[in-house]
């Protein structure tokens, strides 16, 4: 078994190796679309999600304490329509977001080791980073804000 598991892997947008050997990339969605991106050779960009395998966060088919790290990067919008290129890059939650969230954190901490670490990703474009860490009775460790508004926050959590 890999030691790290990326949960929601969409096309591994933040991975320096989006190849990387130590990684299970999951995503419960398997789809490519060409967007248009002025700064890309053509105007057009490739967006592909690939995962290794097919499964959603909720319910993630692996063992109890599996892995080692794991990034759980879910989509973060609700309200933007299923054809918009926003939802094509980053997926969309569904009406019941709260409890959607609410497991993929349980089955994420679920497949951690004990002691191992989970880093979460959430943009705040729709939903306050409050609100969903409310969702899980995991306190963070540490956390960051990032982005151009400081909308993106990387949070920490260890397993104990």
């Amino acid at each position: 078994m890999k030691p790290i598991l990326d949960a929601c892997c969409g096309s591994r947008m933040f991975w320096f190796d989006r190849k990387n050997p130590l990684a299970v990339f999951v995503d419960k969605r398997r789809e490519s679309f060409e967007l248009r991106d002025a700064s890309s050779k053509g105007g057009i960009r490739q967006l592909v999600i690939d995962p290794d395998m097919q499964a959603d966060f909720t319910a993630l088919p692996f063992p109890d304490k599996s892995f080692s790290l794991v990034i759980f990067d879910p989509p973060h919008l609700i309200h933007n329509g299923g054809g918009g290129w926003l939802a094509k890059k980053y997926g969309k939650l569904g009406s019941d977001w709260r409890e959607e969230l609410r497991k993929g954190f349980s089955e994420c901490f679920r497949v951690l080791k004990d002691e191992g670490t989970l880093i979460f990703k959430w943009s705040e474009y729709e939903i306050p980073l409050l609100q969903i860490l409310a969702l899980t009775p995991v306190k963070p460790l540490i956390g960051h804000k990032s982005g151009k508004q400081s909308k993106t926050h990387w949070v920490v959590f260890m397993k104990t």
